[in-house]
């Protein structure tokens, strides 16, 4: 396996291993509206905050890490990806928890 591919192949296992998280509670993946309005303005926010670290040289990325595909202002993609998989993977958890845990209280 190649080292390039790691930092995908982690993002995909974060999504898989949570996806079935949505049979909880009332879904995040058919909230499609809710989940942007979640997700987006945060992953902005903080891919602005990338593109200036890296403009400003206070952090890079390891080409050997990434695959080399580059949004704009050098953010890596794998990076953008970060910012929409991860808020995801989180809203799956907690929709799955606060589930169990109202039914657990009904009971």
């Amino acid at each position: 396996m190649s080292d390039r591919w790691e930092y995908l192949i982690v993002l995909g296992l974060c999504v898989a291993i949570t996806a079935p998280l949505e049979m909880f509670g009332a879904g995040v993946y058919r909230q499609p509206r809710r989940l942007v309005r979640a997700i987006v303005p945060v992953a902005l926010v903080f891919l602005v905050w990338d593109a200036v670290a890296i403009a400003a040289g206070v952090w890079t990325y390891n080409d050997g890490y990434i695959i080399g595909a580059h949004l704009p202002f050098r953010v890596p993609l794998e990076e953008v990806l970060f910012f929409v998989v991860i808020p995801l993977c989180a809203l799956l958890t907690y929709n799955a928890v606060t589930a169990i845990l109202e039914r657990a209280k009904r009971r």
